[in-house]
């Protein structure tokens, strides 16, 4: 802060001695440094404000596009999983109607093979 003082003090002397017109123009171009470094901050933080909403929309892109990949994946996995028990189903109901018939023909054997045993032992 003494630094500060020390360098401003022969500022503010040198600018006492000039003349009001070379007050004015050091005024003036005071001014217009602070108006162009307002200006430059006002741009600055635009610039970082568009990056910012440029990133989250990426991001928010690229999030959505994951979401749908997963989504698909679980839909097509659904799908195969639907696909494997209708297939394990009709393999059940097949292999159910051979025992059937398997056991029908065990039943028209048997019963035929006691028909011929009691005939057997009627004669």
């Amino acid at each position: 802060m003494k630094r500060l003082l020390i360098l401003a003090a022969p500022v503010a002397l040198g600018l006492a001695a000039c003349s009001p017109s070379a007050q004015n123009e050091t005024a003036e171009a005071g001014n217009a440094i602070a108006a162009d470094t307002e200006a430059t901050t006002r741009n600055a933080v635009s610039d970082v404000d568009a990056a910012t909403d440029q990133a989250f929309g990426s991001a928010e892109r690229s999030l959505d596009n994951a979401g749908d990949t997963v989504g698909a994946a679980a839909d097509r996995t659904g799908e195969r999983l639907d696909a494997g028990a209708d297939r394990a189903g009709t393999a059940i109901a097949n292999g159910a109607d051979r025992a059937g018939a398997a056991a029908d023909r065990a039943v028209d054997a048997t019963g035929n093979a006691l028909e011929r045993a009691g005939r057997s032992l009627k004669d």
